[in-house]
C-alpha cells in the first residue's frame, strides 16, 4: 500500500515529535550521569554545566560510599522494600480476591467502603497518634504498616481477577477446592503479569520512602536510604564546609542521586514485561 503525500508528512511530525520527547526525557538522566563523573578542573572550565565529560573521575561515589550511614541505610531500605512489598501482595491480595467474586455478600458496601478511602482519610496528626498508639515509632513497622494496602492497587488486582475465566473456579470447585486453594492454584499463578504491576508501585513506594522517615523516625540508624542522601545534599551545600571539599558541590549531590536511585532503575527491566502487560489487562475492567 503506497501512503500518500499527507501520510507521510503526518508520520514525520510523529516521528520528530517522539524524538523531542526521548530527548526530554533521556537528557536529565544523562545530565545528572555527567556530572557525578566529573573531575572538578572540568567543572570549573565549562562554568559548572556538563553533557559529555571529556575527564571522568569516581571521586564523589568514593566520597558518597565512604560514609558508613549509606550502607547502613541501604540495608534499612532494602529490608522495608523487601518486607513491606510482601506484606503489601499478601494483604492487597486477600482483599481483591474477595472483592472479584460477585457472590460475596455486601461486596458493593465494602467496594464503596475501600473506595471512600481514596478520598477522605483521618489526617497526618491521626494517623501519627495511631502509629504512637501502636508502640511503631522509632521501628521499621512505622514505615511498612500504615500503607500495608494501597486501594489503588486492590481495585488493580480486582479488575484482574475478575477478568479470570469463572469456569476456572467452577472446575476447581467441582474437583473439591476450597477458596484459599483455588487462590494459591488458580487465581495468582494466572495473575502474575498484574501481580508484578502491583508489586512495583509498591516496591518503588517502598524505596522512595522520605516523608514516613522523617515523621515516624528519629533514631538515625534507622533512617532509609532516601533521608541519608538527602542529608548529605544538605551537608555538601554547607558553607561551612566547600572550602574543604575537593570534589564539587554539584557532583556530590548528583553522585547520591544516582546512588539512591540506580537500584531499582537496575531491577526494573526485568519486569517490564509483566508490567506492561498487566497494567493493559488490569485496565479492562473496571
Amino acid at each position: 500500500m503506497v501512503s500518500s503525500r499527507s501520510d507521510k508528512i503526518f508520520n514525520a511530525i510523529i516521528y520528530a515529535v517522539l524524538v523531542i520527547v526521548a530527548i526530554a526525557a533521556v537528557f536529565p538522566l544523562l545530565y545528572v550521569i555527567s556530572m557525578s563523573l566529573t573531575p572538578y578542573s572540568e567543572v570549573v572550565k565549562n562554568g559548572g554545566f556538563i553533557v559529555l565529560p571529556r575527564k571522568i573521575s569516581f571521586e564523589a561515589y568514593e566520597r558518597i560510599f565512604a560514609d558508613p550511614a549509606l550502607g547502613r541505610s541501604m540495608l534499612v531500605t532494602v529490608i522495608v522494600t523487601v518486607c513491606g512489598t510482601l506484606i503489601n501482595m499478601l494483604f492487597t491480595t486477600l482483599a481483591a480476591y474477595p472483592l472479584s467474586r460477585r457472590n460475596l455478600p455486601g461486596r458493593t458496601f465494602f467496594l464503596l467502603y475501600i473506595v471512600f478511602t481514596m478520598l477522605f482519610n483521618g489526617g497526618l496528626i491521626p494517623n501519627y497518634l495511631v502509629v504512637q498508639s501502636l508502640g511503631m515509632l522509632n521501628t521499621l513497622w512505622a514505615l511498612i504498616i500504615p500503607g500495608a494496602i494501597a486501594t489503588f492497587n486492590v481495585l488493580i488486582l480486582k479488575s484482574f481477577f475478575e477478568t479470570l475465566p469463572e469456569e476456572l473456579f467452577e472446575s476447581a470447585r467441582i474437583d473439591g477446592a476450597k477458596e484459599f486453594r483455588i487462590l494459591w492454584q488458580v487465581a495468582i499463578p494466572l495473575s502474575l503479569p498484574s501481580m508484578m504491576t502491583v508489586g512495583l508501585f509498591y516496591m518503588v513506594g517502598h524505596w522512595n520512602s522520605f516523608f514516613s522517615a522523617v515523621l515516624y523516625i528519629t533514631n538515625t540508624d534507622l533512617n532509609p536510604l532516601q533521608v541519608v542522601i538527602r542529608n548529605m545534599l544538605l551537608l555538601t551545600q554547607s558553607s561551612e564546609l566547600q572550602a574543604e571539599i575537593t570534589v564539587p558541590t554539584a557532583a556530590m549531590q548528583m553522585a547520591a542521586v544516582i546512588a539512591g536511585s540506580l537500584p531499582i532503575i537496575a531491577v526494573y527491566p526485568f519486569i517490564q514485561k509483566h508490567f506492561t502487560k498487566g497494567m493493559l489487562l488490569g485496565a479492562v475492567k473496571g
